[in-house]
């Protein structure tokens, strides 16, 4: 998704979730090479650097030259990082050049993600490792979540797949796939994304209208045009700001060993 607010909701994303955690339990270590693939505006490749250390390496690729100016911007500072533009799935990078491959909240974006997951394994060395962190029913974990919103948010989630591409429930699809591409030892961690008791912050409720904005123009025609579309996010929005309710995520980090 491309808006205005990109940048600052991508950061909000990159550091609302457990990156760290989830990047010590996948085995990345002090020294590693690694390849960031859809680093965005590098807010999770800052993260990277400072557990490898200077002794490691980060390289993040993104398909955006603006969420590669603003990574460059941001980590300016660091001498053991670099960012080029490309394509997860055509990288250019030489073969086996990582000891570790992180790639978080991409192949959602992506129908032909099999291309990405061959990517990640042809750059990363054998015995280093693929990670692929990804949502699994995004913002569809909620209580009390009344019917009418229940069954908008579900005919929501098929419209955003059928007319973007985009996969909510990804998460729970990689195990499958790593194993059927060869990865070894593949493993599984659930991690909460979020998880709010009550009101969500203001910048949780920006990053859902971001949201809202983004896809607006594309999948309201396909839920019962603007008003309706709107009227729906505007109740979703209030579900969030909901002292009494409670609303969580997972998050799916599935780490796999090449051979």
């Amino acid at each position: 998704m491309e808006s205005t607010d990109e940048t600052r909701r991508l950061l909000v994303q990159e550091r609302t979730g457990n990156a760290r955690e989830a990047l010590l339990l996948s085995g990345l270590k002090p020294g590693d090479r690694v390849l960031d693939a859809g680093c965005g505006p590098g807010g999770i490749s800052e993260v990277i650097a400072e557990l490898v250390g200077p002794t490691g390496h980060v390289t993040g690729v993104d398909l955006s030259e603006e969420r590669l100016a603003e990574a460059r911007q941001i980590n300016r500072r660091r001498s053991n990082m670099r960012f080029q533009h490309g394509d997860v799935r055509r990288t250019g990078l030489p073969d086996a050049s990582f000891d570790f491959t992180w790639c978080q909240f991409v192949v959602q974006y992506l129908p032909d993600r099999h291309l990405a997951l061959q990517e990640f394994m042809r750059v990363t060395r054998p015995g280093g490792r693929v990670v692929i962190s990804e949502f699994d029913a995004f913002g569809l974990q909620n209580w009390p979540f009344p019917e009418d919103l229940r069954e908008w948010c579900h005919r929501f989630v098929d419209a955003v797949l059928r007319v973007t591409g985009f996969d909510i429930n990804v998460g729970r699809k990689i195990f499958t796939e790593m194993r059927q591409m060869g990865l070894g030892n593949v493993r599984v961690h659930l991690l909460p994304y979020y998880i709010i008791a009550g009101t969500a912050s203001p910048e949780m409720i920006l990053d859902w209208q971001t949201r809202f904005s983004t896809l607006e123009p594309v999948v309201a025609p396909a839920l019962g045009g603007l008003e309706a579309y709107r009227a729906m996010c505007q109740k979703y929005l209030e579900l969030l700001a909901d002292p009494d309710a409670l609303k969580y995520s997972p998050l799916l980090v599935t780490e796999g060993t090449r051979p």
